[in-house]
């Protein structure tokens, strides 16, 4: 069993063995606040911090029995002590979080994760109702308030669903521009239905041009620069001209929707066509924009 699982557990086993959905949620959240490689990252959502790989693993854990799932929480089967099978350090964090919380209800704990880390309510459909206008404003800090027409380019390598969605929201994306060949991967979130979905739940609109991609069976035995600079030379040569018209289209929603990403694996940006293509697009007619790798 993943060890991240084994907290999510331990937290049941220590609240009586079974938590509201919610209330789960907050409490996992500030369990992973204080340690010092969070096991689970989080996003802005409906009811403030949320985690997306958690409820996978929720979902993985009641497949397995080791959970049994309601309309409003999650109940632990077993009797395993998993608190013991924590680190030193991650069992004082659950039992503090017993401690600090276990008279909470869920507007409690949504109200204190508000006020305390504030990025995390910018989504809220409670706020309003669970802070003043000064704890209201704070969290208004926290809301992008960026302006410049901006083409984005990213990649998922190397970090988690949620840490890839806080860059979306903190650069305030409108469309995710996929420009993968083959929109499928082995790394949760980041097929295309799921991304579809989470960019959806965040009011970000998705959009697929596999023709700007590269097919999988070119990619093949890249080990060295190189080996990748003398791909790009054939992508430039011959996709690139073949697909101005897809370039068109993304400029134009540029201009409509003022700050989109394109988006596919690789962290580097010297080592992932997007930047080629991002580049060919600035050299269109009527670009008159900013450039930016994140």
């Amino acid at each position: 069993m993943f060890y991240r699982r084994k907290i999510i557990l331990a937290l049941l086993q220590v609240f009586g063995g079974r938590l509201e959905k919610i209330n789960l949620q907050k409490l996992l959240f500030l369990v992973c606040q204080k340690q010092k490689e969070p096991e689970y990252d989080f996003i802005p959502y409906l009811y403030g911090c949320y985690s997306h790989s958690a409820k996978a693993d929720l979902f993985t854990m009641v497949k397995k029995d080791f959970l049994t799932e309601d309309e409003t929480g999650y109940s632990k089967k077993d009797r395993k002590n998993y608190l013991s099978l924590l680190d030193e350090e991650d069992k004082k964090l659950v039992n503090q979080a017993y401690f600090l919380y276990n008279k909470m209800n869920s507007d409690g704990l949504m109200k204190h994760t508000y006020t305390n880390f504030p990025y995390y309510a910018i989504n809220s459909t409670t706020a309003e109702r669970l802070l003043t206008k000064e704890q209201l404003d704070k969290v208004n800090d926290y809301r992008p308030a960026l302006s410049a027409t901006t083409l984005y380019t990213i990649g998922y390598e190397g970090i988690s669903l949620e840490a890839y969605l806080n860059k979306l929201i903190k650069h305030d994306i409108k469309v995710l521009v996929d420009v993968r060949n083959n929109p499928l991967s082995q790394k949760f979130g980041f097929s295309k239905s799921q991304l579809l979905r989470y960019c959806q739940g965040l009011n970000i609109e998705y959009i697929h041009f596999a023709e700007v991609g590269i097919q999988s069976e070119y990619r093949q035995e890249l080990k060295e620069q190189s080996d990748y600079d003398n791909l790009f030379k054939s992508y430039k040569k011959k996709t690139l001209p073949n697909t101005v018209s897809t370039q068109e289209k993304i400029l134009a929603l540029l201009k409509d929707k003022k700050r989109i990403a394109l988006t596919c694996f690789e962290a580097n940006i010297c080592q992932c066509h997007r930047k080629h293509l991002a580049e060919a697009i600035t050299q269109l007619p009527q670009w008159n924009y900013e450039l930016k790798h994140i």
